[in-house]
């Protein structure tokens, strides 16, 4: 080959090599710009935008006053970009001495030389997200370091980004908090108990999303889609209620030695639940609400509580007639194998129906119930089931236990059982479901399901409200609740509870003491443990607040139902009972009676209120000879006028009053009053049923 050929043919192979380089550019080219243009604009989106998600805050649960029973409190821990953008080799070194002993001063854990090797050390490395300190600090902390050297010139230019975790707290400490419930760790998602869990899709919230785009090295917001923030919980708790049942609950614990103890407080006409304790002795014998939630979820055998219903089944067959006699004997009666004996030595004798039940007698009632049931014992049960003593209520909070109630043909019905389950054994009730068994004896006979919840709120205003949700509307007939009603009023005037008896408002109620058995071991291995308990209303005459106290396994060698568990019911009792001028603050879905042609009003001075009356031409009645300031009753034949002194020493509700009245009485007990608003008192700064502090200040606000 000659050399010109040689040339030509390397001249050639060089051309055809930069020939197809071309036109494979050439193909490339195209397909990016028609086949893959999608995929690499995805890409490109991807390297030029940043999707975040924003965590909208999560809802407070409030009591019934607007009071935070739980909210989200924010806290920062402090991390540092050494290489933001701007922050330069200039605007570092001249911060960096500063910063080091602001931050030294502050958190006070290492010298201002330290905090400066640390932070120079960072940035050699190159660090964009480094941690300052690993305390959080609140958000009040956050505005004085905000305005240290480089952290006040913001995340571009100092590098500072002060990283926000919201925690969970409940202001008023433990109080109710087995009721208020616990979220998973420190998040704001997933509620773990009570009404953070119950409720938790509506605390929640909506989470929104930050699209950020990166414009010259820089990202700046290019679209919001902001959170929307959870509703806020309000619920039928009285913080005020709730610390007055814990410390009198409390009291009489630590006095008996007990393992652990329950008590709720529930609006009769609604089924709201103003306060629900429960507390637990630790090791260390101190007692808390954080171990579980017995009023809910603590099925045992109620015992001599359940004998109101035993009672109200054979008065609604028409089996019995409270002055029926009963032959209670000796105090000993045996069935089948068994003997069934009554707490006082030597027998009662002879009693009326209502002396039996006065007196508690487990022979009485037992002796009711078999004669009149052992050959239909379904019957009996059958009655029971139709009271709706046999299911659960349904509640929104979890874990609530099943009530046990044997019927007739099942594997451990035995010949004893129909007797030993008229006085409260072999059946299982909580202390909830019991409560809301006599609430609706105080309800005329009309079963309400126990709310916690009256409804929600966002910014402070109310955006849906709750109903009572009535689970059985007539438990029994008028005749039978209105006997019913009578028995329980006996038991406190002339019966077991006499020590719980006043004369300044009437209770009615049952005591309890069971045997607590221990499984499959049975009432007596290890000794005997009891449970008291005392469950009723008040004021009787109209009935207004229900509840129960549940004292389990007291050691003192104390355990009946009306020294430990009744004391407990009157102590709250009272105090409430102190705290309402008109005894209470009107519920929400309070009504006038609805079998009395005549209004109810609230009290106030009896000279503005005979006024009122004689001008609408209403009969008035007074039972008492009549105070300065009264409340009133109405009935079917006009209105009566009750005495209501305010109680001494103690600082009155005065919630619900008009600006004259509150201000006359809270001047009259020695308080300096502050008003702001107009209209009737929504909010009072010092709680009432606290001691009275002669000259102090208190604030009402008017709406």
């Amino acid at each position: 080959m000659t050399i010109k050929k040689s040339i030509m043919f390397r001249v050639g192979v060089v051309y055809l090599f930069f020939l197809g380089l071309a036109l494979w550019l050439i193909i490339e080219l195209i397909s990016l710009k028609v086949f893959k243009a999608d995929k690499w604009k995805a890409a490109s989106r991807e390297l030029e935008r940043s999707e975040n998600i924003v965590e909208p805050n999560r809802g407070d649960i409030l009591d019934v006053h607007g009071m935070k029973l739980a909210c989200s409190v924010p806290s920062y821990r402090l991390y540092m970009d050494l290489l933001a953008e701007g922050l330069n080799d200039r605007a570092f070194n001249s911060g960096i001495d500063s910063l080091s002993y602001l931050l030294s001063n502050f958190f006070r854990d290492k010298s201002a030389a330290a905090y400066k090797r640390d932070l120079q050390l960072a940035r050699q490395r190159g660090r964009r997200y480094h941690l300052v300190h690993p305390r959080r600090i609140s958000y009040t902390e956050l505005q004085v370091v905000n305005k240290f050297p480089l952290f006040r010139d913001g995340r571009n230019k100092g590098g500072f980004i002060p990283e926000q975790y919201d925690q969970r707290k409940q202001p008023f400490g433990t109080l109710a908090s087995r009721t208020i419930g616990k979220l998973y760790g420190e998040s704001s998602k997933g509620g773990m108990l009570g009404l953070e869990r119950a409720y938790d899709d509506l605390l929640r919230g909506t989470p929104g999303t930050s699209v950020m785009k990166r414009i010259s090295g820089r990202w700046v917001p290019e679209v919001v889609s902001p959170p929307i923030d959870g509703f806020d919980i309000v619920t039928t708790l009285d913080i005020g209620i709730q610390d007055v049942a814990e410390h009198a609950l409390r009291k009489q614990l630590v006095k008996h030695n007990a393992h652990h103890g329950v008590a709720i407080l529930m609006e009769v006409q609604t089924g709201a639940v103003k306060a629900m304790v429960n507390l637990h002795r630790l090791s260390s014998g101190v007692y808390v609400e954080d171990h579980f939630n017995y009023a809910i979820g603590e099925s045992a055998e109620p015992g001599s509580t359940f004998k109101l219903a035993a009672i109200m089944a054979a008065l609604e067959d028409g089996a019995i007639r409270i002055n029926d006699s009963v032959d209670t004997g000796n105090g000993a009666y045996r069935y089948y194998d068994r003997i069934m004996r009554d707490s006082q030595q030597g027998g009662y004798g002879w009693l009326s129906v209502a002396e039996v039940f006065e007196k508690s007698s487990n022979i009485g009632i037992s002796k009711i119930i078999y004669e009149n049931y052992k050959d239909n014992p379904r019957r009996f049960v059958d009655r029971l089931y139709n009271m709706g003593l046999n299911k659960p209520l349904g509640i929104e909070i979890k874990g609530e236990g099943r009530p046990v109630m044997k019927y007739p043909g099942d594997n451990l019905w035995s010949g004893v059982t129909l007797p030993w389950m008229s006085i409260g054994y072999e059946v299982q009730m909580t202390p909830l479901q019991t409560l809301t068994f006599y609430n609706s004896v105080a309800n005329n006979g009309k079963m309400v399901k126990p709310m916690f919840v009256k409804g929600l709120s966002r910014h402070g205003k109310i955006v849906e409200r709750y109903s009572p949700t009535v689970l059985n509307s007539s438990l029994a007939s008028k005749t039978t609740i209105e006997t019913a009603h009578q028995l329980l009023l006996g038991v406190v005037e002339r019966g077991t509870a006499r020590n719980i008896r006043n004369s300044n408002y009437s209770i009615a109620g049952k005591t309890g003491t069971a045997q607590v058995a221990k499984g499959t071991q049975g009432y007596q291995s290890g000794g005997v443990e009891y449970q008291a308990s005392f469950v009723g209303y008040f004021p009787a005459e109209r009935p207004r607040y229900s509840c129960i106290v549940v004292v389990t396994s007291p050691s003192n060698n104390v355990y009946y139902g009306n020294i430990v568990a009744g004391s407990v019911f009157r102590e709250i009792a009272d105090r409430v009972y102190a705290t309402g001028f008109d005894f209470v603050v009107e519920s929400e879905w309070d009504e006038s009676s609805e079998n009395s042609v005549y209004p109810y009003s609230k009290g106030g001075r009896v000279s503005d209120l005979a006024t009122i009356f004689e001008e609408l031409d209403y009969p008035v009645y007074e039972r008492h000879p009549v105070s300065d300031w009264i409340s009133t009753m109405a009935s079917d034949s006009g209105v009566v006028f009750r005495p209501k002194p305010v109680p001494g020493g103690l600082v009155p509700a005065v919630i619900g009053m008009g600006a004259k009245d509150a201000l006359s009485i809270l001047e009259n007990i020695g308080l300096q009053v502050h008003l702001q608003g107009v209209g009737r008192v929504v909010h009072q700064s010092q709680q009432a049923g606290s001691r009275v502090r002669p000259g102090s200040t208190i604030f009402i606000r008017l709406e």
